[in-house]
């Protein structure tokens, strides 16, 4: 390069041109990087959301909380968290969780509806696995007041709790992606 003259070499575009091409997210070992960290950052955002629903729910025996789950996109880089609805009919595993009863044995009151041996009741009860996002949907989005011909069933009043702290969650998970993928960034450009 010729200027006023004098004879100037520019050295390392090259090698900064190549660089820039490992840094750019089309590029394979880029889209693996930052996928592994959305991942990461995702897994830390659902453990943070299932422990606060865990505190939210003040008696949880069938462990509902375990239903949040988190989801990496193939074809985009991001994710998103969300209650685990299950896709296809079936139940999940059912538990042996056996009520406590809060009367001494012999001791009058209490609820006197029969609860037989295949009963509805006794199916609601065993819950478990898969089948735990719809106690979590039930808190989020309420319910209505039930009737029944043993009487009011009461109602669930709706809070979208997992709506407020999502989000919350997503923006510290969003920041903490941030961070992660900038010193990604800085130690293959250092590494470079």
């Amino acid at each position: 390069m010729a200027a006023g003259g004098m004879s100037v070499e520019v050295h390392g575009i090259e090698e900064v041109s190549r660089m820039f091409d490992r840094l750019r997210t089309n590029d394979p070992d880029m889209d693996k990087a930052i996928k592994r960290l959305v991942r990461k950052v995702l897994s830390a955002a659902r453990g943070r959301l299932s422990r606060d629903a865990r505190n939210y729910m003040e008696n949880d025996p069938r462990q509902a909380y375990k239903a949040v789950k988190y989801a990496v996109y193939k074809r985009l880089l991001g994710g998103n968290l969300s209650i685990l609805q299950k896709q296809r009919g079936g139940r999940g595993a059912a538990t042996s969780y056996v009520k406590p009863r809060t009367l001494k044995p012999g001791q009058r009151g209490g609820n006197r509806r029969p609860v037989g041996e295949n009963t509805r009741t006794k199916q609601m009860e065993s819950y478990g696995g898969a089948d735990r996002g719809f106690v979590l949907r039930f808190l989020n989005a309420g319910t209505v007041e039930r009737m029944t011909r043993y009487g009011n069933r009461g109602s669930i009043r709706a809070t979208d709790w997992f709506g407020h702290t999502a989000s919350w969650q997503m923006e510290a998970a969003v920041q903490e992606l941030a961070d992660n993928v900038n010193e990604y960034i800085n130690n293959v450009a250092d590494n470079g």
